[in-house]
């Protein structure tokens, strides 16, 4: 067992720390609570972040990459946007659909109104309504 491994100590919710160890870092995934010694716990701390931003700056693509993911990005959320924008005019444009199919229904329904209009153009006297 390596030194750093003899030095660390781990505890979880509600264990004891013996004394003279402060927290270097949480894990909370698995929820535990990494501890060393007083003045060591800033020294791993500071390692831990260090190694973690090295590895995430090897693991970066390639600048080239990084832009056709930024374009392709920019795209979807313009497609998702062209979308719902289709959609709610399309939605908009069957409520007007169907308001006026509403008017011209009710106006074919009322046939009354259909021989006033004739016979303004002609002298044509009104028929008799069928009971």
């Amino acid at each position: 067992m390596s030194l750093l491994g003899k030095l660390r100590r781990e505890a979880g919710h509600g264990k004891r720390v013996p004394r003279g160890w402060r927290m270097a870092w949480y894990e909370p995934r698995r929820r535990v609570g990494v501890y060393f010694p007083a003045p060591m716990h800033w020294v791993m701390l500071g390692r831990r972040e260090f190694v973690y931003r090295l590895r995430l700056a090897i693991r970066a693509p390639q600048r080239e990459c990084a832009d056709v993911f930024d374009i392709q990005r920019t795209y979807r959320e313009l497609a998702r946007l062209a979308d719902e924008y289709a959609r709610g005019y399309l939605t908009g444009w069957r409520e007007c659909f169907r308001a006026s199919m509403e008017a011209v229904e009710e106006e074919m329904a009322r046939s009354d109104d259909l021989w006033e209009v004739g016979a303004l153009f002609t002298d044509a006297k009104r028929p008799p309504l069928k009971n």
